[in-house]
């Protein structure tokens, strides 16, 4: 039977600690996450958390600095050919998977080839400018690409990237993600859905003088109240994603350490126009609709009142600090008349929507807020209260008419919205699909001028603003809190949690 410490009993009682977590020894971690990720296979998976949890477990490619650098990990260096249609990647040598199968460049060749035609895959948009990989020396690989690319190395240093063992992808199939073999620090050893998910040290790492921990244990605890307790009762380590209003108590609580990045990415509704019979309807079908709906929601507000200001308001996929954000388009201010005049021109004095939100009390209380500004404007907001796996799955298969969920983005802007916007992108939830958004995205992909790909996506950002399949309404801070007991912990604006040099004092 499972214990909580005196501490946690005692927090439990006031909050309700979640159950399950035991005492760690020294070297091991405990990490409360807000969600509980997906599938463990970084073909098919979608989810932020997941990303944590690969962290530890999958190299890449290539990785990134809390700068933004692309620097080598699996990759060692890289070479582009003038024409910019061959790149060649050096490959880290006396490298081997958890399940002892070597790390060469038949395995990439294996991996890429999987991304690209697994049927379950989701990383096939990202891949799609590559025709060719070939095998040039046992570490060595070149990827010849049908028309210029200038966002594939980012993509290496995601999902995209992370190499598993071929072996288990030949023997598993879809079912990898069950027990993921990757070539990371950690090794998987065991999950519990809703529960935890439990890693070893990798004994054969080929940098394990940087890992200073046995084992992490991840905790999905979507309450932030509960999730701090439990840090305070000493039965995590660290939490991602404090909850804003708990940033000023944490900085003041000398038993604990605050840390936090700026994030890559954004937060918004994510609406059905396209995917399934529940897009039909007159928020799907009609873009007045989105619109009296995005000009009913004050986003200044909103981050006062639900992030005490702590985040960044935003109406782009580029939040307004980025050299990608589209200046000739500012975030519009509320206007409750134009609203009820758009929703009246489209045939309705009243309308009800229902959208649907992560259980977190955080996500719950923006769509609150959106709820009530909205219903000033004529619309009758339903939410839909769910968890978090469960909303992923329903926005794939469109049994939904909207979603309020977001994005943790990417270091190259193609990250933020080609996946999203293009007809066949591989999170394309929405379903929205435009020709001219497709050439405009495609042609930005193919560009090494950061001037001529800006200049596409602000042509694409004037359509998207009218068409609205997203409306976006924030740009979020990444915040950890951690106990004083743990070192070394480097901050990254893509809100993941990388163990190498973290130690537990």
């Amino acid at each position: 039977m499972r214990k909580l410490t005196l501490a946690a009993t005692m927090a439990a009682l006031a909050v309700g600690v979640a159950p399950g977590i035991s005492p760690a020894t020294a070297a091991d971690l405990r990490i409360g996450l807000q969600e509980d990720p997906d599938v463990l296979d970084p073909d098919q998976s979608r989810t932020f958390v997941g990303r944590i949890v690969y962290a530890a477990v999958c190299d890449k490619l290539v990785d990134i600095t809390p700068d933004l650098e692309i620097i080598p990990q699996l990759a060692t260096g890289w070479s582009w050919s003038d024409d910019g249609l061959t790149l060649t990647m050096d490959l880290r040598e006396g490298v081997t998977f958890h399940d002892g199968t070597p790390f060469d460049a038949e395995a990439v060749k294996a991996n890429i080839e999987r991304s690209k035609t697994m049927p379950e895959s989701r990383r096939k948009s990202e891949l799609s400018s590559i025709e060719t990989t070939q095998v040039t020396g046992s570490h060595q690989v070149k990827f010849t690409l049908a028309s210029p690319d200038a966002t594939l190395i980012a993509q290496f240093a995601d999902r995209a990237g992370m190499m598993l063992s071929p072996t288990a992808a030949a023997e598993k199939g879809v079912e990898l993600g069950l027990a993921p073999v990757c070539s990371g620090p950690f090794k998987f050893v065991e999950r519990v859905q809703q529960d935890r998910i439990v890693l070893e040290k990798f004994d054969g790492y080929w940098n394990k003088d940087a890992i200073h921990i046995d084992k992490v244990t991840y905790l999905p605890i979507p309450d932030t109240t509960v999730r701090l307790a439990n840090l305070r009762a000493g039965d995590l380590d660290m939490l991602e994603r404090l909850a804003a209003p708990d940033a000023a108590s944490v900085k003041g609580d000398s038993s604990l350490q605050y840390a936090e990045a700026v994030s890559l990415g954004y937060q918004g509704i994510t609406v059905n126009v396209g995917n399934g019979d529940r897009a039909k309807n007159p928020l799907g079908e009609d873009p007045r609709i989105r619109q009296a709906l995005e000009l009913s929601i004050d986003r200044e507000a909103l981050n006062q009142v639900v992030f005490e200001g702590a985040f960044k308001p935003g109406n782009q996929s580029f939040p307004t600090t980025s050299p990608w954000y589209d200046k000739s388009l500012p975030m519009p201010a509320r206007d409750v008349e134009k609203a009820k005049s758009l929703l009246k021109e489209a045939g309705y004095d009243k309308l009800e929507i229902e959208v649907q939100v992560a259980n977190n009390p955080v996500q719950m209380q923006v769509m609150q807020v959106v709820q009530a500004m909205a219903a000033e404007a004529g619309f009758d907001v339903k939410i839909k209260a769910t968890e978090f796996a469960t909303l992923l799955q329903e926005q794939s298969a469109g049994n939904y008419q909207g979603s309020q969920i977001g994005w943790s983005g990417r270091v190259d802007p193609d990250g933020n919205i080609h996946q999203f916007m293009t007809c066949k992108g591989g999170i394309n939830d929405s379903k929205y699909c435009n020709p001219e958004i497709d050439a405009l995205l495609n042609a930005a992909r193919q560009s090494t001028d950061n001037a001529v790909r800006k200049a596409k996506y602000d042509e694409a950002r004037k359509i998207l603003s009218k068409d609205l399949p997203i409306i976006y309404l924030y740009h979020q801070t990444w915040i950890w809190a951690l106990s004083e007991k743990v070192e070394g912990f480097a901050a990254y604006p893509d809100g993941m949690i990388r163990l190498e040099n973290v130690k537990i004092n």
